[in-house]
């Protein structure tokens, strides 16, 4: 079978309106704007307010009941009436597969047998890759590591859905996205091991990756201050009218920033061609989402902005994929941004610094591991399909697994960068107080080397 998820051509451009009924349940977004290059800011949103218009709504008596306001028109009521603080239900989940991973709809974006493998097995890559370095952590090999357990069709979907000229702001739960651009596994454990391979030249912590040439941007641990870098980033590439976007993660705890507020209206004033993808997986380490916010989740946020925003099966693959797919589609086409709240759930622990079942019952751990794993869902749907079989699942794991233990011991043996490599790549001519603190720890260390580790080269 060829493609899979007969889809009609118009179809996806109707669920973007407001006349389609079905998607209403998904989605909210303003009225639709056209983005018409060079141009930087459509001007209708202004009409209303220009003082021509001013002067001729005095002059109308039929505008008794309407106040020409900046924004648009707005209408005038005799009723005392309060915006309710939520709607009588909750904004519907969008989502293709099952928890068996049986297609419950044929509107998705097709994908053929090439590409649902290739997601396949990136989606395996990543889950044994977070297993084995986090036994490595657990072993003292490695002093801090952060799996994606769980979230792997978020990382993996959204990814198989960007162009690479698209620029990544991650958060630190995507090195799935990294992967499927072309990081190896290799470079991912010098990375993590911090040697003189690594391209942050051991400066960051494991799991801090970063790679120009995958235009992934490197990641930060403080929470959600890449949400306004993405809206900036996005809005250089529509000035340059470059056909690409940006797309940046964060977490439910991301939103309870002021930097999200402040991106989202950024973006939506500057109309920048961004994607906010939130992993809402319900927990900010050991804070639940119930004591983060009273708003049905983060997708409501996105009309509050004048974003367009859906709500996703973040462990449906084939449901991130189309969702990033279209949004990618209407950020470009339309010089707007998008928002994606995808619902997971993170099945392994915040870090290797937590024990998340000091807060959370392991049962429920567990269900989610077993009963909603989306790595196991997607081997579901691409085996009725006949793409794959147990043979090829029991080949794939038994060489992703030597293929990761094998990186992992090249980047033990390989030393570490030079302490030289502390004080470069900021100043083109050191300034003397920096000059200073170099040979002020060079002293340090020829005083006091049980200290520092052996593998640390100082010339």
């Amino acid at each position: 079978m060829g493609f899979l998820g007969t889809i009609n051509p118009s179809s996806w451009s109707s669920y973007f309106t407001h006349n389609h009924a079905s998607w209403c349940k998904y989605i909210r977004y303003p009225t639709s704007i056209s983005c018409k290059q060079p141009t930087l800011f459509t001007s209708h949103r202004f009409k209303s307010v220009k003082p021509e218009n001013q002067l001729d709504s005095m002059h109308n008596g039929n505008d008794a009941q309407v106040l020409n306001f900046p924004g648009g028109m707005v209408k005038f009521t005799p009723d005392l009436k309060f915006m309710s603080e939520s709607l009588e239900e909750r904004i519907h989940c969008y989502r293709v597969l099952d928890d068996f991973g049986q297609p419950i709809s044929n509107d998705f974006v097709q994908i053929d047998e090439e590409m649902a493998v290739k997601m396949y097995k990136d989606m395996v890559t990543l889950q044994i890759m977070d297993t084995i370095f986090y036994e490595a952590q657990r072993q003292g090999r490695l002093s801090f590591y952060v799996t994606a357990i769980g979230e792997e069709a978020i990382n993996i979907a959204s990814a198989a859905a960007l162009h690479m000229d698209d620029l990544v702001f991650p958060q630190y739960r995507e090195a799935g996205v990294l992967l499927w651009r072309g990081f190896t596994l290799q470079e991912f454990a010098n990375q993590c091991f911090g040697n003189k391979y690594d391209n942050g030249k051991g400066r960051q912590m494991p799991i801090h990756y970063g790679s120009n040439k995958h235009n992934y941007f490197t990641v930060a641990s403080t929470v959600a201050t890449q949400l306004p870098h993405a809206v900036g980033a996005a809005y250089a590439l529509k000035m340059d009218g470059r056909d690409a976007c940006t797309i940046t993660y964060f977490g439910d705890g991301g939103t309870s920033t002021g930097d999200f507020h402040a991106a989202l209206n950024f973006a939506a004033v500057m109309e920048a061609p961004v994607i906010f993808f939130c992993r809402n997986n319900g927990w900010a380490i050991s804070t639940p989402v119930a004591d983060q916010f009273r708003s049905d989740g983060i997708v409501v946020r996105g009309q509050a902005y004048g974003v367009r925003s859906i709500r996703v099966d973040g462990n449906d693959a084939l449901a991130v994929y189309s969702a990033v797919h279209e949004a990618r589609k209407m950020a470009i086409s339309e010089c707007r941004p998008v928002l994606i709240e995808a619902l997971t759930y993170r099945a392994g622990h915040h870090s290797t610094s937590d024990d998340s079942s000091k807060y959370r019952p392991v049962e429920e751990i567990e269900w989610w591991r077993v009963a909603r794993d989306p790595v196991t869902r997607f081997r579901n749907w691409i085996e009725r399909e006949g793409w794959w079989s147990a043979h090829a699942e029991s080949e794939l794991r038994n060489s992703i697994r030597k293929q990761v233990l094998h990186a992992i011991q090249n980047a033990e043996k390989v030393e570490k960068p030079t302490v030289r490599e502390i004080f470069t790549d900021v100043y083109d001519v050191p300034p003397s107080n920096l000059s200073d603190q170099e040979i002020s720890l060079r002293e340090t260390i020829e005083r006091h080397p049980q200290d520092y580790p052996p593998d640390c080269p100082t010339s």
